[in-house]
């Protein structure tokens, strides 16, 4: 399935119960620091009925790279050649955004590595749709499989959404 509703996902599943149809193995929905809406309803679904999350869209179209930081708009980029993805250009997004830059930082970690290890910790994860156009982008997001986030970095991480919660839904 993808971009479901705990709804209907919990309809999936009723059903091939019932019908004795195959049954939903994933869902692929969005899920990212900027993008946290899966955790509410669809993370105990996943978590009891064994429907890994197949999450989409980890860096936001990008922006939780940082490369578009400081209205930085790089050549070639997914946002500068199209710019009507808005729900990671608002202001709550970059405000976010900005803050996790800044946890990263001070971790030793790249923007990159802490956003994608950040979803790859979640128990409701089953794989992270990572993209990468140049070979050094996809050694960046191989290396976080790797990264375990401390709770310090994580207590960190939840304080930013506790203040500006899912800012690209």
């Amino acid at each position: 399935l993808s971009n479901e509703t705990p709804y209907g996902l919990s309809n999936y599943i009723n059903l091939s119960n019932y019908k004795n149809l195959p049954r939903v193995m994933s869902v692929q929905n969005p899920y990212s620091l900027l993008n946290r809406t899966y955790e509410v309803g669809m993370s105990e679904i996943s978590i009891r009925d064994q429907v890994g999350l197949l999450a989409y869209s980890p860096l936001a179209c990008g922006v939780l790279t940082g490369k578009y930081r400081n209205s930085k708009k790089p050549e070639g980029a997914r946002l500068t050649i199209w710019d009507d993805w808005t729900r990671y250009t608002n202001e709550r997004s970059i405000n976010a955004t900005d803050q996790y830059c800044k946890i990263a930082e001070n971790h030793g970690l790249t923007p990159t590595e802490l956003s994608l290890a950040f979803v790859n910790q979640q128990d409701f994860v089953t794989s992270n749709i990572i993209g990468a156009t140049k070979m050094d982008q996809l050694k960046e997001n191989i290396k976080s499989a790797d990264i375990e986030l401390s709770k310090q970095i994580l207590d960190e991480i939840d304080e930013v959404h506790e203040d500006n919660p899912s800012p690209a839904p």
